[in-house]
């Protein structure tokens, strides 16, 4: 299945893989859509909708067994200060339902910033705009197709 965000990656001429998985009526966490894509945790990355007190909406990127550290994500933004979006804003922000926000062909061109992680792998994953579907492509490639900033989001044990 194409979803948009597959449309844009073609549009840009970036080799990417679509990998389909099984979702039901519960919202799967990163680690569970990990697992069922092939890939570990760390390479499968989560897009969180936040809010902050001077630039508005943003999106953070972090990796599927990471903890986003809102002060960092803060410092990134040029925000003092940031928050995760509530739940019932997800779609209308975005276009997309919980567990399919990509920052690929959204309703609005958000800021999108990375986890610096990112760019540790040969390959990342990211939602294709839908359940069930992930995006497996270059971290660079994620990048420009994104207009992502890298920066360190993940709080530190």
């Amino acid at each position: 299945m194409k979803t948009n965000a597959a449309r844009i990656l073609d549009n840009l001429g970036i080799d990417y893989e679509l990998r389909p998985y099984p979702v039901d009526a519960e919202h799967l966490k990163a680690a569970e859509v990990a697992a069922l894509v092939g890939l570990p945790p760390e390479q499968v990355f989560k897009t969180l909708i936040a809010r902050g007190d001077r630039n508005g909406v943003c999106l953070a990127v972090v990796p599927g067994d990471g903890h986003l550290d809102l002060k960092a994500l803060a410092r990134a933004s040029g925000d003092r200060r940031v928050e995760l979006v509530a739940l019932r804003e997800v779609t209308p922000l975005t276009g997309y339902v919980r567990g399919g926000v990509t920052a690929l062909a959204g309703k609005k061109d958000y800021p999108v910033y990375l986890d610096e992680t990112a760019i540790l792998y040969e390959q990342i994953a990211v939602s294709a705009g839908t359940r069930g579907l992930q995006i497996v492509l270059h971290p660079d490639d994620y990048v420009r197709a994104s207009r992502a900033a890298l920066c360190p989001l993940v709080q530190v044990a």
